[in-house]
């Protein structure tokens, strides 16, 4: 900050600078004026201006100093507001700062409407959809029964996850932490995906030796359906084992399956929003947002997803619950 007052003032030092060397100068020039007397009034000027300057420093930079250390509201230099041309500033950035308050609060009245509609709209689609999957069952056909009800599925859960997407941002409001059954929601969530898995020839692997977990039934069945769907998305065919247990006093559970694997360069990516991979087998349908989803879901529930990969062999992943103390602080919030 002293420098750049003092850069600010420049041209008033070298003004005084200049004056006094040119009264050195007359001083030198003309034998009549002794030097002496005129070096020693230079001597106690420079003095003054220096202290002078001192003043001026802390009383003009107070303002600003504030200005630089202040967070974000424009309101906490109200204080240091004393002379005409800070009045100036304040003015213009309290008027700024006002219309980005105003137009901040209609965006957001904006994406609160926008996000209602389409969560309105998710509702009201999953009810011909339900009546679509009443019709789907009554059909005699095996093979375009089962053909059908893999794309009511396909729909399913793209609602699914564009519904919980747009709640994400409020989680913090929407979650109950309770005692759960893991291996009721895991069953519930292969049941959901069934006609898939029989028209790809795959079959799961339970061991499930730890079963109960604190957590949000909600958001711990999206997590779970989203690795579980991820799995069987991109296996053709054998099974998906499914284990839980006991850590260092935290429940692990692990998915794994031995589909088309995920290629080293991308883990580190998974989780990135939009991305689906690198290789040009890649599949053209994925949004790359489920991952990224599971992950911002995980983060408020205090979750550890951890992924390990080897392409063409398979995927394990890893979902680490918080422990009991952290579950507690928590149900607490």
């Amino acid at each position: 900050m002293i420098k750049r007052f003092l850069i600010e003032r420049r041209s008033w030092i070298l003004l005084v600078l200049f004056i006094q060397s040119l009264f050195l100068f007359i001083a030198w020039i003309d034998p009549a004026i002794p030097i002496a007397s005129i070096a020693y009034i230079v001597f106690l000027s420079l003095i003054i201006v220096i202290v002078f300057l001192v003043i001026r420093f802390y009383k003009e930079t107070s303002f600003y100093r504030t200005l630089e250390d202040s967070d974000h509201s424009v309101y906490q230099l109200d204080k240091e507001v004393k002379r005409p041309f800070e009045k100036i500033v304040y003015e213009h950035f309290r008027t700024q700062e006002n219309e980005y308050a105003l137009e901040k609060r209609e965006n957001q009245y904006y994406l609160e409407q926008e996000k209602d509609e389409l969560m309105a709209w998710i509702h009201e689609v999953k009810t011909p959809l339900t009546t679509i999957k009443l019709m789907v069952d009554r059909v005699d056909n095996r093979m375009l029964k089962q053909q059908l009800m893999v794309e009511w599925l396909r729909i399913d859960l793209l609602l699914d996850q564009q519904l919980h997407q747009k709640r994400i941002p409020f989680i913090e409001n929407d979650y109950s932490i309770q005692k759960l059954n893991l291996e009721s929601l895991i069953n519930k969530e292969i049941k959901h995906l069934m006609s898939w898995c029989i028209q790809k020839g795959i079959g799961f692997d339970l061991s499930i030796q730890a079963k109960d977990v604190y957590s949000d039934e909600t958001w711990l069945r999206f997590i779970i359906r989203q690795v579980v769907t991820n799995a069987v998305k991109y296996s053709d065919d054998g099974d998906i084992t499914i284990t839980s247990k006991l850590k260092n006093d935290q429940l692990q559970l692990t998915i794994q399956d031995a589909g088309k694997g995920i290629a080293a360069k991308d883990i580190p990516r998974i989780f990135d929003k939009g991305f689906t991979s690198t290789l040009e087998t890649r599949d053209q349908a994925a949004t790359g947002m489920g991952l990224y989803l599971v992950k911002k879901v995980a983060e408020h529930l205090r979750i550890t997803i951890d992924v390990q990969s080897v392409l063409h062999e398979g995927t394990t992943v890893k979902i680490i619950f918080p422990k009991k103390n952290e579950v507690v602080g928590m149900m607490s919030m």
